[in-house]
């Protein structure tokens, strides 16, 4: 009984005593950490921002001024440096948007590469713009013809580098198997007849061609040329040509088919010295036909010297041109014709080249450029725009242009072709518009002949 009630006291006595060691514990851990806070205080009282106030509270008013000063000095420099790096700030803002710019710029080219080789296996080859790889890819010898070449002496200060690139069209490479046909052949021997093969490549914009290394096909049975001034107006022999790109095998040939129907040719009556050729730029009737004799006597005698006739076919204009003592350069493809053979056996000088390749002249040195017929509405507007500044670059000042049966429809006359020569900038010295009679098709096709000229400035 005793013991029980002994226990009944301790049971009760046990709330209290644990109570009472917690509170003791809560006790001694404030203390503990009163006693750390209050060393931390005291250790950035005297080590941090205020630390001064302790270091300097001894010292004496003159010192406490050169504190103060040295106090507002590093505020300015402090005011300062913020100003920089704000500006900085800004610039570094202005500079990732550049930089996003570029980024965005450069993933729309890569994805118009990508699209481009997607469209030609060969342009996967040529996207880093490496001609000597691209050559590599194609056949060793248009690698070879390329370049580089290195030059004998090293630098050139006219060139510069010492290697040089042959020129050739950034077309012929669109068109791979085409061009590496054009350069196989062997070596020193004779060269494919393959007009028809190179001359498709230049109207694609392969254009020049590479060079080869063959040597072309020779007529059989060749004979000298007529002298001049019979040569103007004699149709050459038959064994001045290699007739097997063409249809027509003699010259006889390409007389007669202008009496076949249609236009599947191009300048059908080129051909007929006698009859057709013959009568050309002979008269001026003061509407869309010019003579020659009318032109020249707009400029001083003897100042009209030297032209380009381009797409001029046989080369009569240069052979009346000629007559009064004026050089002209016909510049002419051969579609399904010898047109540039024809041209030279006259005693003219023919250029194979075709509209779309920058013409081969400096700029301001021709007295005179002249265009019949093929320059007209089946080029591109853009492509068309391009070709008239280049003949506004090759003339002198006070050169001519003769615009001779511009062809067009009506309803792209005052739209788009007079608005254009106005934007390149001729002086109009003769202008004649009349419809195209043609009693087979009437398609509202309209002409333009005019005789334009750079001013002088």
């Amino acid at each position: 009984m005793g013991n029980g009630t002994r226990d009944q006291q301790l049971l009760e006595k046990l709330p209290s005593y644990h109570n009472q060691k917690t509170h003791n514990q809560k006790h001694k851990l404030k203390s503990f950490m009163l006693i750390i806070f209050t060393n931390l205080v005291t250790i950035y009282m005297f080590t941090g921002p205020f630390s001064f106030m302790y270091k300097y509270s001894s010292m004496s008013p003159s010192d406490s001024n050169s504190i103060l000063q040295e106090l507002n000095s590093t505020k300015a420099q402090l005011a300062a440096s913020h100003t920089i790096l704000s500006e900085l700030h800004q610039r570094l803002n202005s500079t990732n948007l550049l930089v996003q710019a570029l980024l965005i710029d450069l993933t729309h080219e890569q994805e118009k590469q990508s699209n481009r080789a997607a469209e030609n296996p060969l342009n996967a080859n040529l996207v880093n713009d490496d001609s000597t790889t691209a050559a590599a890819t194609i056949s060793d010898e248009l690698s070879i013809a390329l370049g580089p070449h290195k030059l004998p002496f090293g630098y050139s200060p006219k060139i510069g580098p010492g290697e040089i690139y042959m020129p050739v069209g950034e077309a012929c490479l669109r068109f791979h198997e085409e061009l590496k046909q054009y350069m196989t052949y062997d070596i020193g021997g004779e060269c494919p007849v393959d007009d028809v093969l190179s001359q498709g490549l230049i109207l694609k914009g392969c254009e020049p061609l590479p060079r080869r290394r063959c040597h072309p096909k020779s007529p059989i049975n060749y004979v000298e040329p007529t002298p001049l001034p019979d040569s103007l107006w004699t149709t050459p022999p038959d064994t001045s040509v290699i007739w097997e790109p063409y249809s027509c095998k003699s010259y006889q040939c390409l007389v007669d088919r202008k009496n076949e129907p249609g236009n599947s040719y191009d300048c059908k009556g080129c051909f007929d010295l006698e009859k057709e050729e013959k009568i050309k730029w002979i008269s001026d009737d003061g509407g869309l036909d010019f003579g020659i004799d009318q032109v020249l006597a707009t400029k001083a005698a003897g100042t009209i010297r030297i032209g380009l006739d381009i797409g001029g076919g046989t080369g009569t204009f240069a052979a009346r041109m000629k007559e009064r003592n004026v050089t002209i350069i016909t510049s002419t493809l051969n579609l399904d014709g010898p047109f540039n053979n024809m041209v030279a056996s006259r005693g003219l000088i023919p250029m194979y080249i075709s509209i779309f390749q920058r013409f081969p002249f400096f700029e301001n040195t021709l007295d005179i450029v002249h265009s019949m017929d093929v320059i007209g509405n089946w080029m591109p507007d853009t492509m068309l725009e391009f070709v008239l500044y280049d003949i506004y670059r090759v003339l002198r000042p006070g050169g001519l242009f003769w615009l001779d049966h511009f062809f067009c429809f009506g309803s792209q006359l005052n739209k788009t072709y007079v608005p254009m020569l106005d934007r390149v900038g001729f002086n109009k010295l003769r202008w004649r518009v009349g419809v195209k009679l043609d009693p087979v098709v009437q398609k509202n096709v309209w002409y333009i002949s005019a005789l334009l000229e750079k001013p002088i400035i």
